[in-house]
């Protein structure tokens, strides 16, 4: 097992128009009892401002909670936005209200991972930590 030299930093933003806080309040308080660093963006986030809190902040992921049905525009141009600012070695997940027939299409335009609505977060943080720890043995193995 590699030793991680730091905990996973995670930014977890609110794009467009979506109010419901109630979701990523949830993940942001497990990942923080599994031992992360969370960066919330607050609401109300367009994608270039997310990358550029990405970019600047230097975090290993970046989560987007969606409920209000902007996900068909908004994901896609924020992972193109993510490899433009070179930061395509993060990880960009995605959680809340996801229709299954439009997933397919997400993670061919750059989302890593989705997780839908009611995803029990201890899913999410063992993804999460394996994800880290395969980083970490990549890194440790160069």
């Amino acid at each position: 097992m590699a030793v991680k030299s730091r905990p996973l930093r995670i930014l977890l933003a609110k794009l467009g128009m979506d109010t419901h806080t109630v979701g990523v309040t949830v993940i942001a308080h497990a990942l923080r009892e599994a031992g992360m660093e969370v960066i919330f963006t607050g609401l109300k986030q367009t994608p270039e401002m997310v990358v550029a809190a990405a970019v600047q902040e230097g975090v290993d992921v970046v989560g987007i909670s969606t409920l209000s049905a902007g996900h068909m525009r908004s994901l896609p141009k924020l992972a193109r936005l993510l490899r433009e600012a070179g930061a395509q070695d993060v990880l960009l997940v995605a959680g809340g209200v996801v229709p299954e027939e439009d997933q397919p299409v997400l993670i061919e335009a750059g989302v890593d991972r989705i997780f839908t609505m009611g995803t029990d977060t201890r899913e999410i943080v063992g993804f999460l930590e394996d994800w880290w720890e395969n980083q970490s043995s990549a890194t440790a193995n160069a």
